[in-house]
């Protein structure tokens, strides 16, 4: 699939500020954390930012953004409407909830129940995003269970590292954020693992055999193109990528989306004072690269059925 910049920053940074929003809430809930009002304020302020950004960037990849209203409509049958619907509905616990912790730094009593709600809200948003691409049936490289699970845990894997910077910046950090960091971390690093195992081992989903009706016949070829020059089709469903090339990539991957964003978040743990913040905002920019190069590559190595018709021999 042709990898467009704008889903590439919705699924990332919309991710990233569902993350956030899901780890203020599991700490507010849990008590974890003290409701430091200029820690909520900016926590709060950078997760809305990623989530609505994200969302707008959304918009751009639509040949009508100005449409996009019309497809919370069709909730019923689509989940990209589910997503939309749950995006702006989830809007109401999470200003609730921020306005507890900011306006009366508190997050006991009637506000703990804003910051349940906002942990459901934010894996079901996650949850409904990933569920877009999971039920492509004519996407191999989407059509699994990964996919689900790749989503929520590098949305809860980016939101810990933002967790862990503003910890930092406001002398909050403990040993459970220092825990999270290293759990969610491995956690994606595994899963993304058996994602690309998966797409690299996984038999061939639809035959040209099958995708024809020809398979009677015997082996199917293409003897001539169907016609002279790539259309739109081929172009947004057809992008491929060499395998020397998507290696490379992946290695590129692992280490900004994981590996290096992970040792310098770990590492602000034991660290110095005056090197903590300085690490752990590195580890935000690294981690946030790198997650975009994951993106673009989930995008990019994602083969749609309808190539076989094209000369491709596998889907």
């Amino acid at each position: 699939m042709h990898p467009a910049y704008s889903v590439i920053i919705f699924t990332t940074f919309s991710g990233a500020g569902y993350g956030l929003l899901f780890l203020m809430g599991l700490f507010a809930a849990g008590q974890w954390i003290e409701p430091d009002r200029w820690f909520g304020f900016t926590g709060f302020f950078l997760s809305f930012t990623m989530v609505v950004s994200g969302l707008l960037a959304s918009t751009f990849h639509l040949g009508h953004p100005e449409r996009a209203w019309r497809a919370l409509s069709q909730w019923k049958s689509s989940w990209l409407s589910r997503e939309g619907v749950l995006a702006i509905a989830g809007f109401v616990p999470f200003s609730l909830f921020a306005f507890g912790w900011v306006i009366y730094e508190s997050h006991d009593g009637a506000w703990r129940l804003f910051a349940i709600l906002t942990v459901l809200f934010a894996v079901l948003t996650v949850y409904a995003t990933s569920m877009i691409y999971a039920t492509l049936r004519t996407i191999r490289a989407w059509f699994n269970r990964h996919t689900v699970r790749i989503y929520l845990a590098f949305a809860i894997w980016t939101g810990s590292v933002w967790f862990n910077m503003l910890a930092h910046l406001f002398d909050l950090h403990t040993p459970g954020i220092g825990m999270i960091v290293v759990v969610t971390g491995v956690l994606a690093l595994w899963l993304k693992r058996k994602y690309w195992v998966f797409l690299d081992t996984s038999p061939t989903w639809v035959p040209a055999e099958s995708a024809t009706g020809l398979g009677d016949l015997g082996k199917v070829r293409l003897l001539d193109a169907p016609n002279t020059q790539e259309n739109y089709v081929q172009k947004e469903m057809g992008f491929s990528i060499a395998r020397k090339h998507s290696v490379k990539l992946r290695r590129w991957a692992f280490f900004g989306y994981f590996l290096i964003p992970w040792l310098l978040a770990v590492g602000t743990v034991e660290a110095e004072p005056w090197l903590k913040i300085p690490a752990a905002i590195l580890a935000v920019v690294v981690m946030m690269a790198g997650t975009m190069l994951e993106r673009w590559l989930f995008f990019a190595e994602a083969k749609h059925t309808v190539n076989l018709y094209y000369g491709a021999q596998d889907s």
